[in-house]
């Protein structure tokens, strides 16, 4: 967990949400989701992602949304 999680340490990637599921694969078998502060373009992000596309077996990029002007 912690090689999947320091990409976005090492970026500067801060995590609003860290949730589990069963994934209904095998018993002891977790899919994460996660949400981050920032858009897919952002080069933080973007190198953050990038990396972990590297070290996990599965990633999938749900949405990626731009943060609301007030």
């Amino acid at each position: 967990m912690h090689a999947l999680l320091e990409p976005f340490a090492k970026h500067g990637v801060s995590m609003s949400r860290l949730e589990s599921r069963p994934s209904r694969t095998g018993l002891w078998e977790y899919l994460f989701f996660v949400d981050l502060e920032g858009h897919q373009d952002d080069p933080a992000v973007a190198a953050a992602l990038a990396e972990l596309g590297k070290r996990a077996p599965f990633l999938k990029l749900l949405g990626s949304y731009p943060a609301a002007i007030l």
